[in-house]
């Protein structure tokens, strides 16, 4: 079985750990940050990304980034007094960089492990064996099984792209970041409580995914914030009545289209 990394802290002495926070309350579930990932890595660290009969009856394909859409409850205030609204909540998932991952502990290989320097979990291929163990392991279900390779990837938080310095310094972040139309989604070190992705956790109350199952997962996500009620105007003007001769008229186009 594989073992965890032993702390690796930086100069300033905070364990560094990269990730993402995703924003629940702006994302609109536009798929960018699907086709993006999808796009970069079928040519990038864990190419390709296998799809087979894409179009046909029974498809099959590797995607490190899938976004769920889920009717979440009733919500009061709603613009119509007395009645309660649904809202819809896009929720983008990918694998969470867990700091205590099963599925890297369960690989009986070494395939799958843990960086020490970055927290980025990854998937040696050559060492895969295509046993799943790591998948049933993983309780988020971030893991994608290759059929074409019969190897397991997963998502590399596009370290082809952030360690990259033949890019500029601000593309140098996961491909579904760079896209995100609505600035839902954000990149940076979660284990320095300075960072702007630590701050904005702070701020808006940002939770683990499943915190009961004690992976400590270190993607996290920001709540969607409660909806505003919108006033409706409702007049009081006294209703008005047609001109008698616009009735006169609708009754005469009534006859002649009839015949």
């Amino acid at each position: 079985m594989t073992s965890l990394p032993t702390a690796s802290p930086a100069a300033d002495g905070h364990q560094k750990k990269l990730g993402l926070v995703i924003d629940l309350d702006t994302c609109v579930g536009c798929h960018a940050c699907a086709v993006a990932c999808k796009e970069w890595n079928t040519g990038g660290h864990m190419a390709p990304l296998t799809d087979l009969e894409p179009y046909g009856r029974a498809p099959d394909g590797v995607w490190f980034n899938r976004i769920h859409t889920f009717e979440a409850g009733v919500e009061s205030g709603s613009a119509v007094a007395g009645c309660g609204a649904s809202r819809t909540t896009h929720f983008p998932k990918s694998c969470l960089h867990c700091e205590t991952p099963d599925c890297v502990t369960v690989c009986p290989t070494g395939a799958s492990y843990k960086r020490a320097e970055d927290g980025i979990v990854l998937v040696d291929e050559d060492l895969c064996i295509g046993c799943k163990l790591c998948s049933w392991a993983c309780p988020y279900g971030a893991r994608e099984f290759d059929t074409d390779t019969g190897t397991m990837k997963k998502c590399t938080l596009c370290i082809d792209r952030i360690y990259n310095k033949n890019l500029e310094e601000v593309d140098r972040v996961p491909a579904c970041v760079m896209v995100c139309p609505v600035s839902a989604r954000h990149f940076g070190d979660l284990g320095d409580p300075s960072s702007n992705v630590s701050r904005l956790v702070a701020d808006r109350g940002g939770f683990d995914l499943m915190p009961e199952i004690g992976y400590k997962p270190v993607n996290k996500y920001l709540p969607p914030r409660p909806a505003r009620a919108v006033p409706v105007a409702i007049s009081t003007a006294p209703a008005v009545s047609p001109p008698a001769n616009l009735n006169l008229l609708a009754r005469w186009a009534d006859r002649v289209l009839s015949r």
